[in-house]
């Protein structure tokens, strides 16, 4: 399935019916009087998020969605019906932008919740309710209000617990795949992932955690390099961050220069994700050039307050040691937000 995270769309909701000039024409009710009934309210457009879906593909096609109006009134008292509304399904995770304006009308976090995108117009009053002591016979009706119409902007990003960043190739989707049951693509070179994957980590017990692993990074990313900035945002969400650092096949990079890129590379893009608590993993630890640059890395890092946790996707060596500090690093941040500190 192709993966979209990005859609812009115009919505119209339904106009309101129109009121009705009537007058009723009933035996044994000489003087009549006027029955004109309201209008009924046009259709919302509301979105629902819906964890099944992954992906705003449905809607790539769909360059406008339109509800439709209520109907009109009628004589003898009668209201017109209002119109059902649009309801469309879009992920979890999904922020709506107006793109006249840019402001955010809504963020849909939680699976079920819904946004009404433009409201339907209002229906029209029919004659009976102009009726005054020096007019009984009123020829006034109400048109439906016009319902609204705007562009929208569906932006999706991710919801996750954990987001990993890190260079290309360095192993991110091997690890997503040995930590859950998700498959993403694995290959020996650059860009292998295309798009985000998600992976739930069980924990046991009914306890999990959510992984996010994104296209690899590189220096200059923030001014388009590689694929740019295009998938950071599907990190921006996750409480902690997991940095993947592993040495290139020819092990001739800097290990600590790959961290600092990074953080450089998330501050311009986001500068709260450059403070946000993060991890450090060195891949590929069953190679014996990965352990001769494990013990100078460890010493550098913690000199800025972080520790170094030596794995091997390949091998399974030290992913427990990892899982177990990410289950602490999110414990701590429950704690805090639990106790009002976030």
């Amino acid at each position: 399935m192709q993966f979209i995270d990005e859609i812009t769309v115009t919505v119209k909701a339904g106009d309101g019916g129109d009121g009705a000039i009537a007058f009723r024409r009933e035996r044994f009710r000489p003087r009549g009087g006027p029955s004109g009934g309201d209008g009924g309210k046009g259709g919302d457009i509301i979105l629902r998020a819906d964890r099944s879906l992954g992906t705003l593909i449905d809607l790539k096609y769909k360059n406008r969605l339109e509800s439709r109006r209520g109907q009109n009134g009628g004589g003898k008292d009668c209201h017109g019906r209002g119109s059902e509304s649009l309801i469309v399904r879009v992920p979890v995770g999904t922020a709506v932008h107006d793109t006249d304006t840019g402001d955010l009308i809504g963020d849909l976090v939680d699976d079920g919740q819904e946004l009404v995108v433009a409201a339907g117009g209002k229906g029209g009053l029919g004659n009976m309710h102009f009726t005054t002591p020096s007019n009984q016979a009123p020829r006034k009706a109400l048109p439906g209000e016009p319902g609204e119409a705007r562009t929208i902007r569906l932006e999706l990003m991710l919801l996750a617990d954990v987001g990993l960043v890190g260079m290309p190739s360095v192993g991110k989707s091997s690890l997503i795949a040995r930590f859950s049951a998700a498959r993403p693509r694995i290959a020996q070179y650059p860009f292998t992932t295309l798009v985000p994957n998600l992976g739930v980590v069980d924990l046991g017990h009914g306890s999990s955690f959510v992984m996010a692993d994104i296209p690899g990074l590189v220096r200059g990313a923030s001014q388009g390099a590689g694929l740019g900035f295009r998938f950071l945002k599907h990190v921006q969400r996750t409480a902690i961050l997991l940095h993947i650092l592993a040495l290139d096949l020819d092990g001739q990079n800097d290990l600590l220069d790959d961290f600092d890129a990074l953080v450089e590379e998330l501050h311009a893009f986001d500068p709260s994700m450059a403070k946000r608590p993060s991890l450090v993993a060195l891949n590929k630890c069953d190679l014996q050039e990965t352990r001769d640059a494990e013990t100078p890395l460890r010493d550098a890092l913690k000199e800025r307050g972080l520790e170094l946790y030596p794995c091997s996707a390949a091998t399974g060596e030290g992913l427990g040691d990892l899982r177990a500090a990410i289950v602490r690093k999110l414990t701590e941040r429950e704690d805090e937000r639990s106790s009002g500190q976030l």
